[in-house]
């Protein structure tokens, strides 16, 4: 089976379509057969689209970077908006050291560096464990 993204010449819509090869497409487009699902005309062409390849080798990088990041996270506790406040105060004694994720504003991110507290951006944004279903 072969999928096209297709589009009606006269109207302009795009829809998708599958044969069960180039040529049966070719067949049935010049019978007449292929019509927009809009307005029924046969007049009809192939739309550009994107190839449908997939990768070699397993997972994408970017799976294998969110991986990576649950990994890091598994033994980390969620702060949310109160990160750059918790993280300030284990720097400076008031609480117990622990591993911690969060929210902060650029802002914040800036004032911690330049105080020297150990933070570090995530490369994924990180769902709060409220709005996880």
């Amino acid at each position: 089976m072969i999928v096209f993204d297709l589009q009606c010449r006269e109207g302009g819509e795009t829809f998708e379509a599958w044969f069960r090869s180039s040529a049966d497409y070719e067949e049935q487009r010049a019978g007449g057969l292929v019509q927009c699902p809009v307005c029924q005309s046969a007049n009809i062409g192939k739309a550009p689209m994107a190839p449908r390849v997939p990768r070699k080798g397993g997972d994408s990088p970017l799976a294998k970077l969110a991986a990576m990041q649950a990994e890091l996270l598994k033994d980390s506790r969620w702060v949310g908006d109160e990160f750059a406040e918790t993280a300030r105060a284990m720097h400076i004694g008031d609480i117990a050291p622990a591993q911690v994720h969060g929210n902060a504003t650029l802002e914040q991110a800036k004032s911690m560096a330049e105080d020297g507290i150990p933070v570090a951006p995530l490369p994924l944004p990180v769902t709060p464990p409220s709005q996880v279903n």
